[in-house]
């Protein structure tokens, strides 16, 4: 077997490059959060007497924002899976009409603007008495979560084979048994993927944050690094060091999640 040539250092040095000019806004936040506070920040590759000031400020001020994110963003993994999973299960495994349109209905929610949701949902909520709370951001951040879930857990699910599930209804475990001892312990890949997607939707989210909170009582950290901007302008080492605190959650996400999120959307695409 003849081995494939390599790229060569060319396709290297374009990697690099890219790679650097991607991970340079994440440099330059890293930076500004350890000067020293101020109208202006310093030049400089890196600073020459580095300041946690803004670190101490950014925790005093955004901690609570950072909780209530953290918050809610579990809430709504565990809100999209428990919705998800059976559904996704269901519409694979089982012969139900019009499946197809369901899947199909659930693609065209994907499609719909986020405003309209949000204007919707704030109407909705004024009645229920769901604005500025947790619960409300919850559900807000479900919408998004609980489609691609299923659509994702739908993909691997069709591919599990069907011998293992009849096995286990030979052994006389039911069909809830079998979706809770069989089917969801091999979909880890598939609800880790599932999981950590609708993380980022609901950590990253500033719409619904934006629409339907409108006291600091419950304020996601998004929001409080919009507002921040315009009441501490000259306290740019507080505000970069919210936005480098408020990207470490997501950060170790995917970096320990990274292999089933690998594996999980390779078992997925292979139909």
């Amino acid at each position: 077997m003849q081995r494939a040539p390599g790229r060569g250092w060319p396709s290297t040095v374009v990697g690099i490059a890219l790679l650097a000019l991607m991970l340079f806004p994440v440099y330059w936040m890293v930076t500004a959060s350890l000067e020293p506070a101020g109208n202006a920040l310093p030049g400089g590759w890196f600073p020459s007497h580095p300041d946690l000031s803004g670190y101490v400020t950014a925790l005093h001020d955004q901690g609570r924002n950072l909780v209530t994110s953290l918050v809610t963003a579990l809430g709504s993994v565990v809100l999209s899976l428990g919705l998800a999973a059976p559904a996704a299960y269901g519409l694979a495994q089982f012969r139900l009409p019009g499946a197809d349109i369901v899947l199909f209905g659930i693609l065209i929610t994907q499609t719909v603007p986020g405003i309209a949701m949000a204007n919707a949902l704030y109407g909705a909520y004024t009645d229920l008495g769901l604005l500025n709370s947790y619960l409300g951001l919850i559900l807000a951040d479900s919408t998004a979560g609980v489609p691609f879930a299923i659509i994702i857990l739908h993909a691997f699910m069709r591919g599990i084979p069907k011998e293992i599930i009849d096995a286990a209804r030979l052994d006389g475990a039911g069909k809830l048994r079998v979706f809770r001892s069989v089917v969801l312990p091999v979909s880890t890949n598939a609800l880790i993927t599932a999981a950590v997607f609708t993380f980022l939707f609901t950590w990253s989210d500033f719409l619904f944050a934006l629409t339907l909170t409108t006291t600091e009582t419950v304020r996601p950290v998004t929001l409080g690094i919009y507002e921040y901007i315009g009441a501490h302008t000259n306290q740019w080492n507080a505000i970069m060091a919210t936005s480098v605190l408020a990207s470490v959650p997501a950060a170790v996400l995917l970096v320990v999640a990274q292999r089933h999120v690998t594996a999980g959307a390779t078992d997925g695409a292979v139909e």
